[in-house]
């Protein structure tokens, strides 16, 4: 029975053996197939040599980034602009190649910077920040993730640049929706020579608005116009600042100013049942409530940001080194309905605005 005994317990023992033996061999195996695996993909190398963050490998070895957009507000201009800018990243990078996650802060600065905080704890590779509100969200929330501004009129004034030089530096750059203020003066002249009194309408929570009525009514008084400023907070108090001002003047000037362009339709319910004129600084604006404007392309304005986009993901260009774009181009146009019903006439070099 001992001896009997003696070799049941031998012959469990090396089964147990066995069983550890083989459980180590597994385990070995999964432990190396990964490395081969890496050194497959080039995932080893890039452990060695660390890539830009933007940049994570896929099975393909196609580069992935992740864009946040932070546009203030819905209107065709913005709209116009984040289309062109996706469009020209994804010509430029390849379809699929950019995640985008597009949010819109419904004119709320305040949810611009909530939406651009989500941005940054997400870990985005760029950040396109859609108007001014937005672009001084983005400088307050990082400055670590590169920025690109667009349908921004002047960034000394956004950002608070004394002697802004065409250069942010740091992680800044973008596009500029400037347009030429003092051709815009000249066109109010052209179009209406007789007038003496001339409205600005802006917001006043939208320091570039500020900086657009300043420097056209330069312009205005040094061709012998009476300028007076009419600033609205908001659009609660919008109808009733356009109804003082359309009593008091002959034409009015709205420059590019976001809660304008949302706002149109308030703006041409009260200037054209009072037969006065809008002259606009941009077309979307003019097409709801103008009758003239010396406009960019929106759209244009975007495909040139994807493009700066796209060389700045790829490392082919230093942000803090790029200086402020803009548009190339200026185009008169006018809106014939609007223009019918004052019965102005439009001279011949001036393009409709489709409706």
């Amino acid at each position: 029975m001992k001896k009997i005994l003696a070799i049941v317990m031998a012959m469990t023992m090396g089964l147990g053996l066995v069983a550890c033996g083989g459980g180590n061999d597994t385990s070995g195996s999964t432990a190396e197939a990964p490395a081969g695996d890496a050194a497959e993909t080039g995932d080893v190398a890039d452990a060695e040599t660390p890539e830009a963050p933007a940049a994570e490998n896929t099975a393909s070895g196609e580069a992935q980034y992740t864009v946040g957009i932070c546009q203030l507000v819905e209107h065709d201009a913005l709209d116009a602009a984040t289309k062109g800018f996706m469009d020209a990243l994804n010509e430029e990078l390849g379809e699929g190649t950019v995640e985008f996650e597009m949010q819109n802060a419904q004119n709320d600065p305040n949810t611009c910077s909530t939406i651009i905080n989500g941005f940054v704890s997400g870990g985005v590779d760029l950040i396109l920040a859609n108007a001014t509100p937005a672009l001084q969200a983005a400088q307050a929330g990082t400055n670590e993730i590169p920025i690109l501004g667009t349908s921004v009129t002047e960034y000394g004034v956004a950002l608070g640049i004394d002697g802004f030089d065409g250069t942010v530096g740091g992680n800044i750059s973008g596009t500029s929706d400037l347009a030429p203020l003092d051709e815009q003066a000249k066109m109010l002249q052209e179009l209406f020579p007789d007038a003496k009194n001339v409205g600005l309408i802006f917001c006043t929570a939208e320091a570039n608005s500020q900086y657009q009525v300043d420097e056209v009514q330069k312009t205005l008084e040094g061709l012998g116009y009476t300028c007076k400023q009419y600033g609205f907070s908001d659009s609660n108090d919008l109808t009733s600042v356009v109804t003082t001002a359309t009593s008091e003047s002959d034409v009015i000037y709205v420059p590019t100013d976001n809660t304008a362009a949302n706002n149109a339709e308030l703006i041409d319910n009260v200037c054209r049942p009072a037969k006065v004129p809008v002259v606009a600084g941009e077309e979307g604006i003019c097409a709801g409530c103008g009758v003239a404007t010396l406009s960019i392309s929106y759209y244009d304005l975007g495909v040139a940001t994807g493009k700066m986009a796209a060389k700045v993901l790829t490392g082919e260009a230093n942000i803090s080194e790029m200086p402020i774009e803009y548009a190339p181009q200026f185009t008169k146009k006018y809106t014939p309905a609007i223009c019918e019903e004052l019965g102005i006439e439009i001279p011949a070099d001036y393009e409709a605005i489709a409706e």
